[in-house]
């Protein structure tokens, strides 16, 4: 078969648009077939942590594949799942013990919510057959996980699909909810009550988890907890029975300045949710990191996790993600991310202190959210969503920036998520700031 002149057979995102064909990439450039260098200042959806082209990530591919490329995970193990599990279970915060490899951070989700359920069942609380989630969150795109999630847009046209026993409480969103005069702390602990409050509404014994991001993502831009939130949250969660899930798809694996984003809130969940810089984008992965004595209560009950994909620990997905993280601490690189992190977000800080539309600047380490508005005192939101030209904008300017719309509400509200890859030097984090400015300057007119 032969392809049509100007027809691609490509089921693309959206039909009516038009996409360049990425070429090659090297770095923190991916270059399209007119040799157009766009700075990826997104990391595509906070996924190339390690930048492009890494040589030591690439030959790791290649030696797996020549070994052996896949076997099933329901007859055997594989050295480089083994060698990666150990990898993460040593560097996770104390109590993850065993590691559940997936194809990406839909499927950690589902696996985290099936799994949890299943534990809950093992300890006799057969009547917990709730979740609950946040408000403005964001946990993935297959139904189990989008279940979880409060994003209107993408629930709308599955709404009658969705799981029925989802609860959510309020975010931790400081820039929208901290009141006047409210402390960090305060604020942190205001908002965590929510949670209390909903299992008081449900009833004891009804929750099976509860699960957030560490640091939001894409629905409220890179906003980070309060200080406190989370061992509150641990508290309640441990007074009624809850799992603990924290998704770190996009904040984890470094994006924030450590490795887990949840050590610089010093508290350990039951559960965490790992894709995107995991692997780096060099192989599709995902993986759940379960506290031991979790694994423990299956062992013990009926020994088997009710669960499985075909793709479970797929060899040659853990060697290239096993050479990313290697390549991380061998190179140093959690170190270059605070440092230049700090750089990037102070230079972003200063760059729209007076800008009229950008109202906040936030973020951890390579995690930085711009949420935008029409009216920069009073927080207003622009009545129409600017996020789609912000992106095209920037395209034209050739950059890869991660916008997004719903931050104020849920329905309104704009922001810029930057993901850049960890490589990025302190030049190229100026060059980023300068066409971010062009870009705002293109759609906003200043």
């Amino acid at each position: 078969m032969t392809r049509k002149a100007n027809i691609s057979h490509v089921f693309h995102r959206h039909l009516r648009s038009e996409y360049p064909f990425a070429e090659r990439a090297q770095g923190a450039y991916i270059y399209d077939a007119g040799g157009k260098a766009y700075l990826d200042a997104s990391g595509g959806a906070a996924v190339s942590c390690l930048g492009h082209g890494h040589p030591r990530v690439i030959a790791a591919i290649k030696r797996q594949a020549d070994r052996m490329a896949f076997a099933h995970s329901a007859f055997f193990t594989s050295e480089p799942a083994e060698q990666l599990a150990d990898h993460l279970s040593a560097r996770a915060p104390d109590g993850f013990g065993r590691v559940y490899f997936v194809s990406g951070g839909s499927e950690a989700t589902e696996t985290a919510l099936k799994l949890a359920r299943q534990i809950q069942v093992e300890r006799g609380q057969h009547t917990r057959d709730h979740f609950i989630a946040r408000k403005q969150s964001y946990h993935g795109n297959t139904l189990g996980a989008l279940s979880v999630s409060d994003d209107p847009v993408r629930r709308e046209l599955y709404g009658p699909l969705m799981l029925a026993h989802v609860r959510f409480v309020e975010p931790c969103h400081a820039y929208r909810h901290r009141r006047a005069g409210e402390s960090e702390a305060d604020y942190g602990k205001r908002a965590a009550a929510s949670l209390e409050a909903e299992i008081g509404r449900l009833g004891e014994c009804r929750a099976i988890a509860f699960i957030a991001e560490t640091v939001s993502g894409a629905r409220l831009g890179a906003a980070p907890p309060a200080p406190g939130y989370f061992k509150e949250i641990r508290r309640i969660c441990d007074d009624h029975g809850l799992l603990m899930i924290l998704d770190e798809v996009m904040c984890g694996m470094g994006r924030t300045g450590t490795l887990f984003a949840c050590e610089q809130d010093g508290v350990a969940p039951d559960m965490i949710t790992l894709a995107k810089g995991l692997g780096g984008g060099y192989q599709p992965i995902g993986a759940l990191l379960v506290r031991e004595e979790l694994v423990g209560e299956i062992e013990a009950a009926r020994g088997f996790f009710q669960h499985g994909h075909t793709y479970l620990g797929h060899s040659t997905a853990c060697a290239a993600a096993l050479a990313v993280q290697r390549a991380i601490e061998d190179e140093d690189l959690l170190a270059r991310v605070r440092r230049n992190g700090h750089r990037l977000k102070s230079g972003l800080a200063a760059r729209f202190a007076d800008h009229p539309h950008v109202g906040d600047v936030r973020g951890r380490g390579f995690f930085i959210g711009l949420e935008l508005v029409e009216e920069r005192d009073s927080k207003k939101p622009f009545s129409e969503a600017v996020a789609e030209k912000i992106r095209a904008a920037a395209m034209n300017n050739a950059m890869v920036c991660y916008p997004s719309s719903g931050t104020a509400d849920g329905i309104s509200g704009d922001h810029v998520l930057l993901a850049p890859p960890f490589i990025l030097t302190p030049d190229q984090g100026d060059e980023l700031i300068d066409k971010l400015a062009q870009s705002l300057k293109d759609v906003l007119g200043i």
